[in-house]
Formats: C-alpha cells, sequence, structure tokens
C-alpha cells in the first residue's frame, strides 16, 4: 500500500528514519566488555556500524574479552564493527579512532560515552594516582570524546550523545564516603547538562542513563560486593535496552534528560522486568546514586 504524501505521514516517516540504526555510526568508548558491549550488541542486531574504543586488545587474566572478540560477537549479531585500541586518557589516539571511524564508515552518528574508572574509598585512603585517573577517565574523557566526535555529530542522521552517568544530586550522602568518584561521575552528568545546552542548535540529542539497580558487571564483582552482589543485580541488557529506546527518539526533542533505565522501558510499556534479573526473585540491590 502506498501512503498518500501529507505532513502526517512524513511525520511518520521521518520518526521510522530516526528509529531504524541501519547503516548508522556508533562510537562506544569501553565496548570491550560490560554494559558498552551490551549496548553495541543491541544495536548492531539492528544493522549498526559499532566502533569499538577500548584499552583491552589482549585477553586479561580475570576478565573475559577483547576489543576483537567483542567486534567478532557484533558482527555475528548483524552490525558491521571496528576495534580500536584507544586508552581515552590520549587526546590523540582518541583523534585517531574517530580518523579511523569516519574514514571506514562515513561518519559518526552516535556517540556513547561509556569508559569509566571507580575506586570507592574515602580521601585520607585513597591514592592520587587514582583519583587523577577517575578523573581523566570519566569527567576529561567524556568532554575530550564529545569534542572530538562533535564535527561529525553536527552533520549525523537523528545524532546523539549518550553518557553512562548518573543523575546530579547534591545530597551529601552521595559525596561523603567516596567524594573523588562522586566528582568524576558528576563531571560526566555535567557534560550533560552543559552539552545539551550548547548543542541544541546543531540538533544534537545530549543525555544521561544510569541504572535504578546495581548491574551484573566486572566493576560490581571486583570491585564492590562480588559474588552475592551480583545476584542481587539485573542484566546489563536493561541498560542496553534503554540506550536502544533513548536512541531511537527524536535527538532535537530528546535532550539533557537524566533518564533511569526501567523508567525509559516503563514509557516504552516495558513493566515486567524480571527478564533482567540475574537470579530471578532475589531483592535487587539499588543504585548507591539512585
Amino acid at each position: 500500500m502506498k501512503l498518500k504524501y501529507n505532513s502526517f505521514n512524513h511525520q511518520i516517516f521521518n520518526t521510522l528514519l530516526n528509529m531504524s540504526f541501519k547503516g548508522k555510526t556508533v562510537f562506544i568508548t569501553g565496548a570491550s566488555r560490560g554494559i558498552g558491549k551490551a549496548i553495541g550488541l543491541r544495536l548492531a542486531k539492528e544493522g549498526a556500524n559499532i566502533v569499538i574504543a577500548a584499552k583491552t586488545a589482549e585477553p586479561h587474566p580475570r576478565l573475559p574479552g577483547t576489543i576483537y572478540t567483542a567486534a567478532e560477537e557484533m558482527e555475528k549479531a548483524g552490525g558491521q564493527a571496528l576495534p580500536v585500541v584507544v586508552d581515552i586518557r590520549s587526546e590523540e589516539l582518541v583523534q585517531a579512532a574517530v580518523d579511523q571511524a569516519v574514514e571506514k564508515f562515513g561518519g559518526i552518528d552516535i556517540l556513547i560515552n561509556n569508559a569509566s574508572a571507580i575506586k570507592l574509598l574515602p580521601t585520607e585512603h585513597l591514592p592520587m594516582k587514582r583519583y587523577d585517573l577517575m578523573h581523566s577517565v570519566n569527567a576529561r574523557g567524556t568532554f575530550m570524546t564529545t569534542k572530538l566526535c562533535l564535527p561529525h555529530l553536527r552533520k549525523g542522521n537523528n545524532p546523539h550523545v549518550l553518557n553512562l552517568s548518573p543523575p546530579l544530586n547534591m545530597d551529601p550522602k552521595w559525596f561523603g564516603g567516596f567524594v573523588a568518584y562522586t566528582m568524576a561521575k558528576y563531571g560526566m552528568s555535567m557534560c550533560v547538562l552543559g552539552h545539551s545546552e550548547e548543542f541544541k542548535e546543531y540538533g544534537i540529542g545530549v543525555n544521561a542513563l544510569w541504572p535504578r539497580t546495581s548491574i551484573d558487571t566486572a566493576a560490581v564483582r571486583n570491585e564492590l560486593g562480588g559474588e552475592s552482589m551480583a545476584k542481587q543485580s539485573r542484566t546489563v541488557d536493561i541498560v542496553a535496552d534503554a540506550a536502544y529506546y533513548i536512541l531511537s527518539r527524536d535527538s532535537k526533542s530528546c535532550t539533557g534528560n537524566f533518564f533511569i533505565d526501567d523508567d525509559v522501558l516503563a514509557e516504552e510499556g516495558i513493566t515486567d522486568l524480571e527478564q533482567y534479573a540475574v537470579t530471578p526473585g532475589a531483592e535487587l540491590m539499588p543504585d548507591f546514586f539512585i
């Protein structure tokens, strides 16, 4: 059936075009494992080109996966993949990754600022080397990667920037136990606040996404609560599905939001979340920024 052209049908067409990821290029930092990889796989299933910008070129003794194994999985899922070795602290390496992405795929439509470092220690016990790492990766890395992708996002198809960072909340309880980490993550969230306003003229949507509960990742298993906390967590798939729905929205109108994963799914009519539980029926551990 051929639709007769009118403004309503044109609006439907544009909406469907925005929702399609076929041929779009998605640049994801820290995408060799965890949430970043899950988002890459979710969008690869829709036909997207995924740029896997991460450090893990060689297998880690305790953590599975490299940028190359992630690329293989994303191509099997239905997308194209470009694995690039990137230390997000290096402007030269990030710029080189951006250049390779544009050379291979012709541009960048979506940026996912996922790479992050964590150490939950009080001030007295936190080594300054670890402080510097968190701020270099989380706040500075997010700002710099956004800056270097910006010229290409301006020309992108329904361009989005999505930072994996929490809603801004000045309650002292989020600072008291681990002020350095909170500062570093809130730096990513402040990028959302500033860049969503700054990039409005370009039609680039800039948003944050954060989980309601603990997510079963290497950070949870190795830095936080270990196996017991992992069992009280949801899987990375809930964040990946939420990201998919956010990035499907019109970038001109969907900007400046601090989304929570299950709220996004509820807006899409998905309320049965048991499928995302690591242990069905278990009491879930709330995320400590919620």
